[in-house]
């Protein structure tokens, strides 16, 4: 019996979720030529995806890469007991870094250069600014 559940995003940017994961020091590892890359769950079961993110010795989370957004699959159950993180957690934190380097990824394609960042609580504020 499976214990892995799926949460789907509109997480579609994999280059800024590797610098988020960079971020919160979690170790990854790709699949290599599509061939996917096996997860970890209870009971030694395992899952196929495109990155496993080691979270635990025994547990793991894998993002499936689809056209429209990451899915992030685990045995949730085991990442918590693990980890000491839950399934909201885990997606929480990933989405704010994830947005952080997405924002900065898009305000540098747009000509702005960034000139503060002051993160206070969970919250990041960043000024920035374009010489017209």
């Amino acid at each position: 019996m499976s214990h892995f559940t799926t949460v789907k995003t509109k997480l579609k940017d994999v280059q800024c979720l590797k610098q988020a994961l960079e971020d919160l020091h979690y170790e990854f590892l790709e699949a290599e030529d599509h061939q996917g890359i096996q997860i970890r769950g209870y009971n030694n079961t395992h899952e196929k995806a495109d990155l496993c993110i080691r979270v635990s010795k025994k547990y793991d989370v894998g993002v499936k890469i689809t056209e429209h957004g990451v899915e992030f699959i685990a045995d949730w159950w085991g990442v918590e007991t693990t980890h000491g993180l839950t399934e909201e957690e885990f997606v929480s934190q990933l989405t704010q870094r994830y947005a952080y380097h997405k924002v900065i990824k898009e305000v540098k394609a747009r000509g702005f250069s960034l000139e503060e960042e002051e993160t206070e609580e969970q919250t990041i504020q960043l000024t920035v600014s374009k010489w017209l």
